[in-house]
C-alpha cells in the first residue's frame, strides 16, 4: 500500500501540474472552452460567461497549486479533498459531454494534447481511483521538508503562476501549440492527404423478403438479396481525415479571397475577431505599424468575424488605411490569442504572430520591387468616401421599411435617416464625392492602385460610376485599365455604360436593361459573335449567355439585339 500511494502520488501531482501548466500557458483559450460548456444547449450557466476568463485563471492556478502541494505534503487533508472534489466534477463533466456530445474537446491539456470526450473521461476514471487510493492510503503521505520550507514553496509557485499569466495575457502564450504557429503554412494545413482515411457509413437497408420486413446491414455496398426494399437509413460511424486548419475563409461582398490573400507575399493581416469587446486601445499602435507596413511595400488587411458596418465604422474612427474581411470567429480566436493581433503572411505562411502590445516590434524591412509607397492621406479619404458611397444604397436595397431599421441601427444611422428620403440624401454625398475625386484627377490623373493601393483602388471609379459624367473622364480610366492600376473588368463595365447612355451598342455586354412592362435584355452589343471573346480578355469568366442567366434567371435566353430593335 505505501508504494502504491507513492506511485499514485507522483502520477497524480505531475498529472495536475502538467495539466494546469499548458493550460495557463494559454488562459484566455481555456476560457474559450469554458464558454462552450456554460452555453445554453450544456450546462446553461449564461450568468458565468463574462467571468469565463476570471475562473480560468484561478482554476489552472489552483490546479498547479494542488499538484505542488500533494508533492510536497502540504495540508495534507484540504489537498485531497479538493483533488476529490475537482476530480469528481471533471469526471461528471468529461461524461455529459461525451455521452451526450455536446463538447467534442474538454481542453483538459489545452492545445497540447488533443483528446475525444470519451477518452478525457477514461482519464478522468483512471485519476478518480488514484485520488480514492491516495485518500485510503493517506496516512503513508509524508511531508518533505520543514513546514516553512513547504509555505515558502507553495507561495513560489504562486508567484510564478501569476507572472506565467500576467505575461501571456499581455502578450501571447509563451509556446504555441496551435495550427497556426510561426512557420506553420495555412495552405498546407488546409490540404487533404491523397491518401488519408475517409469517413465510414453504416447503411441500414430495410427489405420485404417473403412478406416479411428484414434489416441488412452493410458499408455501402447494395444488399444481394431478392425484395422489395422499403428504406435505406445511413449512419457515419467513424469521420475521416479533418484537416488541422479548416473553416478558414476571407471574404467581402460575397467574393472569397482566400487563395488570393494566401498566394500573396508580404501580407500583413490585423484579427479582430469580434468588435463588440475589442480593446480599442489596441488600434492606436495597430494604425502606426500598418501604415509603416504599406509605406515600407507591404499589403494590409483586416480579418473579423463583426458585420461590415461595424469594421468600416470602426477604420473610419481610428482613420485605419485597410479594409477588413471576413472570417469565422472561432477561427479567429484560434489564430491568435489577442483581439487585436497582427499576422504577417508570406504565400501562407505566418513570419510573425503578435499581440497589439507588441505591435512596435513588428519587423517591416522595405520590400524592394513591391509597390511604391502609398499616399496615405489620400488612401484613407477614400476609403473613407467608398464606405459614403454605398451609405444609403445599401438601405435603399431593403425591400421593407423593418428591414432598412434593422440596417439602419446597425450602421449608428438614426431613424430620421434610415427612415428619410434615402435618394436625396445619397445625391448630396455623391456631389461632395465626386467634387473630391474630380480634384485628384484633374491634378495627378486616376488615383489606382500604385497610388493608393487595393481595393482602394476601385473608390474612385465607383464614384465616377454614380455619375454623369463618364464621358468626361472615360479616357482617364481606359488608361488606369492599360497601366494596371485597376482590374480591367471595371473598365469594360464603364465604357458599356457609358455607350449605353449614348445609345450605342456597347462592347462587352455588361449592361442590361429592365423595363416597366418586365421586359429583360441585355443591351445591344456591337459584333456579337465575338462578345466572348472580349469579355475574356478583359477578365470575366462567364460568357454573356451565362452572365444573362445570372443577371435575369436560369429561364431568361440571351438574343442579341440591335439599337432599332430596342427603340422599336
Amino acid at each position: 500500500m505505501k508504494y502504491l500511494v507513492g506511485i499514485s502520488r507522483i502520477i497524480v501531482g505531475v498529472l495536475f501540474i502538467i495539466s494546469g501548466l499548458i493550460k495557463l500557458n494559454d488562459p484566455v483559450g481555456f476560457s474559450f472552452k469554458l464558454k462552450d460548456y456554460f452555453a445554453p444547449e450544456v450546462l446553461d450557466l449564461g450568468f458565468l460567461v463574462p467571468y469565463a476568463l476570471l475562473i480560468a485563471i484561478f482554476v489552472v492556478i489552483f490546479e498547479v497549486l494542488l499538484g505542488v502541494a500533494l508533492l510536497l505534503g502540504y495540508l495534507k487533508k484540504f489537498t485531497l479533498w479538493a483533488l476529490l472534489l475537482m476530480i469528481v466534477f471533471f469526471t461528471f463533466l468529461t461524461f455529459y459531454s461525451a455521452y451526450f456530445n455536446k463538447v467534442t474537446d474538454c481542453g483538459c491539456f489545452g492545445d497540447a494534447i488533443k483528446l475525444t470526450p470519451w477518452e478525457s473521461f477514461t482519464k478522468d476514471i483512471v485519476l478518480l481511483i488514484l485520488i480514492l487510493i491516495l485518500f485510503v492510503g493517506r496516512k503513508y503521505i509524508q511531508p518533505f521538508f520543514t513546514k516553512g520550507i513547504r509555505s515558502i514553496l507553495i507561495f513560489a509557485s504562486f508567484v510564478f503562476c501569476l507572472g506565467i499569466t500576467y505575461y501571456v495575457l499581455l502578450h501571447l502564450p509563451i509556446i504555441d501549440f496551435r495550427p497556426y504557429k510561426i512557420g506553420a503554412n495555412i495552405k498546407e494545413g488546409m490540404t487533404i492527404p491523397e491518401d488519408a482515411p475517409g469517413p465510414i457509413y453504416e447503411y441500414k437497408w430495410k427489405f420485404k423478403i417473403n412478406g416479411e420486413e428484414k434489416v441488412i446491414t452493410t458499408n455501402g455496398e447494395y444488399p444481394q438479396v431478392d425484395g422489395e426494399l422499403i428504406s435505406t437509413e445511413t449512419e457515419m460511424i467513424q469521420e475521416g481525415y479533418t484537416p488541422p486548419i479548416h473553416d478558414f475563409t476571407m471574404e467581402r461582398d460575397g467574393e472569397d479571397y482566400t487563395e488570393q490573400f494566401l498566394n500573396e507575399e508580404n501580407l500583413v493581416v490585423v484579427i479582430a475577431y469580434s468588435l463588440g469587446n475589442t480593446e480599442k486601445d489596441g488600434y492606436i499602435p495597430i494604425k502606426e505599424v500598418t501604415d509603416k507596413a504599406l509605406k515600407n511595400g507591404y499589403n494590409v488587411i483586416g480579418l473579423s468575424a463583426s458585420s461590415q458596418e461595424m469594421t468600416e465604422a470602426l477604420t473610419e474612427e481610428y482613420k485605419l488605411n485597410f479594409k477588413f474581411y471576413f472570417c469565422d470567429e472561432t477561427t479567429l480566436k484560434t489564430i491568435v490569442r489577442s483581439n487585436p493581433g497582427i499576422l504577417e503572411l508570406d504565400n501562407g505562411t505566418i513570419k510573425q504572430k503578435l499581440h497589439w502590445n507588441d505591435a512596435q516590434k513588428l519587423q517591416l524591412p522595405v520590400v524592394e520591387n513591391a509597390k511604391p509607397k502609398l499616399d496615405l492621406e489620400m488612401k484613407r479619404r477614400l476609403d473613407s468616401i467608398a464606405i459614403l458611397d454605398q451609405k444609403y444604397r445599401k438601405l435603399m436595397h431593403e425591400e421593407s421599411p423593418e428591414a432598412r431599421a434593422e440596417l439602419g441601427k446597425k450602421m449608428g444611422l438614426s431613424e430620421a435617416e434610415y427612415s428619410g428620403d434615402l435618394w436625396k440624401m445619397q445625391v448630396v454625398i455623391d456631389s461632395a464625392n465626386l467634387n473630391y475625386v474630380e480634384k485628384i484627377f484633374k491634378t495627378v490623373g486616376y488615383p489606382g492602385k500604385s497610388m493608393v493601393g487595393e481595393p482602394t483602388n476601385t473608390a474612385a471609379w465607383y464614384v465616377l460610376q454614380h455619375s454623369n459624367k463618364i464621358g468626361e473622364y472615360l479616357h482617364l480610366i481606359k488608361k488606369a485599365g492599360e497601366e494596371g492600376e485597376i482590374p480591367m473588368k471595371l473598365v469594360a463595365m464603364m465604357e458599356d455604360r457609358y455607350l449605353m447612355d449614348e445609345g450605342r451598342p456597347q462592347i462587352y455586354g455588361t449592361q442590361g436593361r429592365m423595363e416597366g412592362d418586365g421586359a429583360k435584355f441585355i443591351w445591344p452589343i456591337e459584333n456579337p459573335e465575338t462578345v466572348n471573346e472580349r469579355r475574356k480578355k478583359a477578365g470575366f469568366d462567364e460568357t454573356i449567355e451565362e452572365y444573362a442567366k445570372r443577371l435575369f434567371g436560369e429561364d431568361f435566353e440571351y438574343k442579341p439585339l440591335t439599337i432599332e430593335q430596342v427603340k422599336q
